[in-house]
């Protein structure tokens, strides 16, 4: 019996992407992390469109179906707005300032910095350290999003009962998770340039980390989705039926020549093509490794391909590889749907701040 490891400050991931709702919960016994209770509820096509929230009821419906699913108690919450739905900028202030200081300078200047009215957008800042050409300044960062972007989260979450206590961003989500699959290449990190490429069901991300910090993110359309409206159109089937098919097999005999194999070609180039915009735009930094993430990292033999074609080593992104899981956790399922599950690791992480 574990009474007092639940301490009442816990709070729940939950990750919505326009495939699924994930919810994660997570326990920490010394440094030890325990998953507590998970949970993937699939969302229906039109739920999310291009990662804004189309329709706040069936997020709900899904959110409420993945608490109902996953066993869980705990009734706060964390969430995520995408990448694109948030402008982050480092700004330079004053050292000496304090953070309510902070802030009034940011809200006076804000409207340099944001193309959106300010009422419409929340911000918030995060000091990043002592300015490296002035040592009297210190580089400040700066997250803002339209309102609604937040807005539509944290009421999709109270309508399945649940009560938002951080808003988080994405890409800093997967920084977080990061550290998690950093200790399973020791002490290669520091100093080194690694990129997770997550590729989900309708965007590829790419995150580029430079010493643990996040340097770079780009995202593109382009996503699992695609595979499935490819064995939808060619095997006759309706879009779940294909999902599942591609999930749990039973397709023809050409499936894996005819469909799964070009798809795995187009997932390398996407990969590429990212990669490609990142040593562009960085002055001739390179990349020492690349981590797959998002549900198309299940696929058998893709790591293999993309190490081929880009010459870095290449890993599967599993955050969970040393945590402990609570009895009610199948480690088979877990482990397939580890690559997917980075953001909402990375908002589990949140509960331990």
């Amino acid at each position: 019996m574990s009474w007092f490891s639940h301490k009442q400050d816990s709070v729940l991931s939950i990750d919505i992407s326009s495939a699924a709702v994930k919810l994660l919960e997570l326990s920490r016994v010394g440094t030890r992390y325990r998953v507590e209770s998970y949970a993937v509820s699939p969302l229906p096509q039109d739920a999310v469109i291009d990662k804004n929230i189309a329709n706040v009821n069936l997020i709900a419906d899904a959110v409420k179906a993945a608490v109902k699913q996953s066993g869980t108690k705990v009734k706060q919450a964390t969430v995520a707005v995408s990448g694109s739905a948030v402008m982050t900028k480092i700004i330079t202030l004053d050292a000496t300032l304090s953070d309510d200081e902070m802030e009034e300078q940011i809200m006076l200047e804000a409207d340099q910095y944001v193309p959106y009215p300010l009422d419409e957008i929340n911000f918030d800042f995060e000091v990043q350290g002592i300015n490296e050409s002035n040592p009297e300044m210190v580089d400040v960062l700066l997250a803002a999003s339209r309102r609604e972007n937040v807005d539509d989260r944290v009421e999709a979450l109270l309508k399945a009962g649940l009560k938002t206590r951080i808003v988080d961003v994405e890409a800093f989500a997967m920084e977080n998770a990061f550290s998690l699959l950093s200790e399973q290449f020791a002490d290669s990190v520091d100093g080194h340039t690694f990129a997770i490429a997550d590729i989900g069901a309708t965007m590829a991300t790419l995150n580029v980390l430079h010493d643990r910090r996040a340097v770079y993110a780009r995202e593109q359309v382009f996503g699992g989705k695609q595979l499935t409206e490819e064995i939808q159109r060619r095997y006759g089937l309706s879009y779940e039926e294909a999902g599942l098919a591609k999930k749990h097999g039973g397709l023809p005999d050409n499936y894996t020549a005819d469909v799964l194999d070009p798809f795995k070609r187009a997932m390398v180039q996407q990969i590429q093509r990212l990669l490609q915009f990142f040593v562009a735009s960085a002055a001739n930094r390179g990349i020492d490794g690349v981590i797959l993430a998002g549900g198309c990292a299940s696929i058998p033999g893709i790591e293999k391909m993309v190490e081929k074609s880009l010459d870095v080593p290449v890993h599967i992104a599993n955050p969970f590889v040393n945590m402990a899981l609570s009895n009610k956790i199948k480690p088979q399922i877990l482990s397939n749907d580890a690559p997917a599950m980075m953001i909402a690791c990375g908002l589990a992480l949140r509960s331990f701040d």
